[in-house]
């Protein structure tokens, strides 16, 4: 399903494909536990389906692995 979502860092609008079905959504969405929900995603996905954010924007915020 292709979600957009506003950043809660950025206020960015931001896009991703995730694989869930409208079912889990609603289920999320009634208050269902969003590991529950959709057990498939990923800590990643979640936080974007939650909260907006992706993972480059998390990154410049609180930092990342830096290999350096």
């Amino acid at each position: 399903m292709f979600i957009q979502k506003r950043s809660m860092l950025t206020g960015k609008l931001n896009e991703m494909e995730l694989p869930i079905t409208k079912e889990q959504l609603d289920d999320w969405q009634s208050g269902r536990l969003i590991q529950h929900a959709m057990p498939q995603l990923n800590d990643d996905e979640r936080e974007f389906l939650m909260s907006g954010i992706i993972p480059e924007e998390w990154n410049q915020c609180f930092g990342g692995n830096d290999d350096s």
